[in-house]
């Protein structure tokens, strides 16, 4: 039987997707539990945003799906590029740049570790 996978997203997240790549990378295929723990001790803008939505795939586990809380693990994790937003940035003579403000998209997927008997 194939396991099940729980989501949870957040969008528009307002950090380069970059940035927000090396705080996911240290909780992908840790424990719930662990991962939060991590992520609260951890001096990063994302860090917030991604212990949020880690609690919320995992409320949706529990609550939707009735799996257990303390056998969850992340199994999928991934941060995509969001919308760019652009702002006008005006230089000399007349001229105009812009200014790309970068969002993400986080994605986390929690699935059951099954118990070998």
């Amino acid at each position: 039987m194939a396991e099940k996978i729980v989501y949870a997203k957040l969008k528009n997240f307002s950090q380069k997707p970059r940035k927000a790549r090396l705080t996911i990378d240290t909780v992908r295929g840790k424990k719930v539990e662990s991962a939060l723990l991590a992520l609260k001790y951890m001096d990063r803008k994302a860090a917030d945003a991604v212990s949020k939505v880690i609690s919320s795939a995992a409320a949706n586990a529990v609550n939707n799906f009735g799996m257990d809380r303390t056998a969850l693990y992340i199994k999928e994790a991934r941060i995509d590029e969001g919308m760019t937003r652009k702002k006008p940035f005006y230089r000399a003579r007349g001229g105009m740049d812009l200014i790309r403000k970068k969002y993400s998209h986080i994605i986390i997927g929690v699935a059951e570790k099954e118990i070998v008997k």
